[in-house]
């Protein structure tokens, strides 16, 4: 794997170069709605890039699938981490224009100007978080984010068995709907299992600040929360340190905390970008609505392991958790996606 930088440069060739070499070539073929060209065996050329570190939660999933595909042999991975919105564009043209096939990464602040990139590359598959649809303009552009409220709301059902003050913390980046729907999610699995909790809500304005939500999480146990939704990195910090209980997300932090996390609702990328990789080897990738490789049902997420928190969750809890478990896989249950801004009550 070739780790890259955002102040990395590849030579950028003239537009009219560009497209006078895409004409030429016999290997390009147009069809509408695909990118579809003739390509040699072997792993497909992948680039992403990260607004943030790829150790934060989200992309860390998303930097799990990839090199889990490079070591299957299916791709060769570069990326970039903590490119500005302001450099975003750039560097999605490099990596376009070094003839990358497939090229990932998180457009929320920069919708229109990926968008623009893409048009600019019809040859190019872009698979991008965002919080919008794929749209018929945009045939090489195809979007996704996490789908994994049907884990969040099961991980709300325990975080409701186990609180004791009916008071629920929650700490999120920003409210849009990827977020939002988690909460919403997991508040509603809250309900079942504790029907007159309340619940302080609060969004901290950034995706990586561990500081500042260790803070508002704080805040929110002097409130009387004694059990919080761990949105972002450091709330399960500032839990820790008052004694209080935490529930993850995205990924599963239960060996770090192991007396604080009682359980995570684990985002799985790699279906999603399995999928995109063998449509993009095939010829017909085009632009689709990703997000449904993140359901349960489709791999995408699931309920991390209890671990030392197995046995502790009342027994009535963890058997209505495995029947709501089987209800979603089977299709029997749906759980609600609720895009509006969760306010506290």
């Amino acid at each position: 794997m070739t780790r890259m930088t955002p102040q990395s440069r590849f030579p950028l060739l003239k537009r009219r170069q560009l497209l006078a070499g895409a004409a030429a070539s016999a290997a390009v073929l147009t069809l509408p709605g695909f990118v579809r060209h003739v390509r040699a065996d072997g792993p497909l050329k992948v680039a992403a890039i990260y607004t943030v570190p790829v150790e934060q939660q989200w992309v860390s999933r998303i930097h799990k699938a990839a090199n889990a595909a490079v070591e299957r042999g299916d791709i060769e991975y570069v990326f970039s981490e903590n490119t500005s919105n302001n450099d975003y564009e750039r560097v999605m043209r490099e990596y376009s224009e070094a003839g990358h096939e497939l090229i990932i990464g998180e457009v929320f602040g920069v919708e229109d100007a990926a968008r623009q990139v893409a048009a600019d590359y019809p040859e190019t598959a872009y698979l991008m978080g965002s919080s919008f649809q794929p749209k018929d303009d945009a045939p090489n552009f195809a979007v996704f984010d996490n789908y994994i409220q049907d884990a969040s709301y099961l991980s709300g059902i325990i975080a409701g068995a186990m609180t004791k003050s009916n008071n629920i913390g929650m700490v999120g980046g920003f409210p849009i709907p990827e977020v939002n729907r988690l909460m919403h999610a997991f508040m509603a699995g809250v309900k079942e299992t504790a029907p007159d909790a309340k619940f302080q809500v609060a969004f901290i304005g950034s995706w990586f600040d561990p500081p500042k939500a260790k803070e508002t999480a704080f805040a929110q146990i002097d409130g009387g929360a004694d059990i919080l939704y761990a949105e972002r990195f450091g709330v399960s910090d500032a839990a820790t340190e008052k004694g209080v209980l935490a529930i993850g997300n995205v990924i599963d932090t239960q060996a770090d905390y192991p007396e604080t996390v009682v359980a995570s609702a684990l985002w799985h990328f790699e279906p999603t970008l399995d999928h995109a990789i063998e449509m993009v080897k095939a010829g017909t990738f085009k632009a689709d609505n990703y997000g449904i490789y993140s359901l349960m049902k489709e791999g995408g997420c699931s309920l991390a392991p209890l671990g030392t928190f197995e046995g502790k969750v009342p027994e009535d809890a963890m058997k209505l958790v495995m029947e709501r478990e089987a209800a979603i896989k089977a299709g029997d249950l749906v759980v609600e996606v609720n895009d509006e801004e969760p306010k506290s009550n």
